[in-house]
């Protein structure tokens, strides 16, 4: 008979039916960027070395280094097996009629022995060096180029960075987010739930649903979690017991150690110090699960609570990390984050489609 433990991984390992991808920069998410060069047979491939030196002492093509300067002839039944960039079309006065164009139109004879060299014709080169491998791959079909692969993204493209444990377990908040969306939606609230979880402990320390039917328009599901879990630590800015789906843990500094979930109504302002001198600023580390991509002001309300990762189920017509926005992205922020979009997403499509109808 099989161990119950391997039955129980096998299960769960069945269940998730989803991919999770990552939410990358515009940088590293567009297509690549393509300029005009001039290239030229090598006639003589013994020559490759000298023509090099000599190009590159006249045209230095400066802020494209990744390019490499020479390709095999993509015609293998060409007399000239090698081609080499000559210069980028930018960098040289117009030639009105390219199909008259000649080497010593772009050369000049004194400086290079330009014999070296058959006939130029026009080629497109990467502008600037592939950051992800659909990016290589894209730049590789036009011109041969340097790559330093970030192996990590490349996995998380294929939606292959996580491993099954990680992904049941990473169903299991979300089907927590889905649950307290619900619970808000039997309410009159928008159907958006959130849950924010420690990754070292795997415990959740927030639990919490869109508000936003009560007195504060402000109260998303994700502002809710994070001064739940702000609550937890000894502070908040609101109370949430009128709401008791909407609950907080108090973080311990040791994963052995119990939490014990509290309702939104009890005051924690009375934690000693030695009780708070190991609590993180806020979201620092954490993991936020949400059924819907955030908007703007939740966004930035993760910037600066500290955040450490962010799941969402599907996005969203205004979404800031990925639709509309990329606040995650942005380079001049003082904290950064990683997005992953798609955990549990038909089930989170499916409680967007409700909340329309609602409406």
């Amino acid at each position: 008979m099989e161990p119950q433990c391997k039955r129980r991984k096998a299960s769960e390992s069945e269940t998730v039916a989803w991919d999770v991808f990552p939410v990358l920069s515009d940088e590293q998410s567009q297509d690549a960027e393509l300029l005009e060069a001039y290239a030229a047979p090598i006639i003589n491939k013994k020559e490759t070395s000298r023509l090099v030196k000599e190009l590159a002492s006249i045209y230095p093509l400066p802020g494209v280094q990744h390019i490499k300067r020479v390709r095999a002839c993509k015609d293998s039944g060409s007399l000239n097996p090698l081609e080499v960039i000559v210069c980028l079309v930018r960098d040289v006065q117009p030639i009105p009629n390219n199909k008259d164009l000649s080497i010593s139109a772009l050369l000049p004879s004194d400086r290079v022995d330009i014999s070296g060299l058959g006939k130029p014709f026009l080629v497109k080169v990467p502008a600037y060096p592939p950051l992800t491998r659909p990016q290589f791959e894209q730049a590789s079909r036009h011109w041969p180029t340097s790559f330093h692969e970030d192996k990590r993204v490349t996995v998380a493209l294929k939606g292959q960075l996580f491993t099954a444990d990680q992904k049941a377990k990473m169903q299991k908040f979300m089907t927590a987010a889905v649950m307290a969306a619900k619970a808000g939606r039997a309410l009159g609230m928008d159907a958006v739930g959130a849950v924010i979880v420690d990754p070292q402990t795997e415990r959740v320390l927030a639990t919490g649903h869109d508000c936003r039917g009560g007195a504060n328009p402000l109260h998303h599901a994700v502002m809710v979690c994070i001064d739940l879990v702000a609550r937890g630590q000894g502070g908040g800015a609101y109370k949430f017991d009128r709401y008791p789906t909407c609950q907080f843990s108090v973080p311990t500094s040791s994963p052995h150690q119990s939490r014990t979930v509290i309702s939104p109504s009890v005051d924690l302002l009375g934690l000693d110090q030695a009780e708070q001198s190991w609590v993180p600023y806020i979201c620092t580390g954490y993991d936020l699960y949400v059924t819907r991509e955030p908007c703007v002001m939740c966004a930035m309300a993760l910037v600066h609570s500290r955040i450490g990762r962010v799941f969402y189920g599907v996005a969203s017509e205004d979404g800031a990390l990925g639709t509309k926005y990329k606040i995650h992205t942005q380079k001049d922020l003082n904290h950064h984050f990683e997005v992953f979009k798609g955990v549990l997403e038909q089930e989170c499509e499916e409680l967007k489609q409700d909340g329309a109808l609602i409406k």
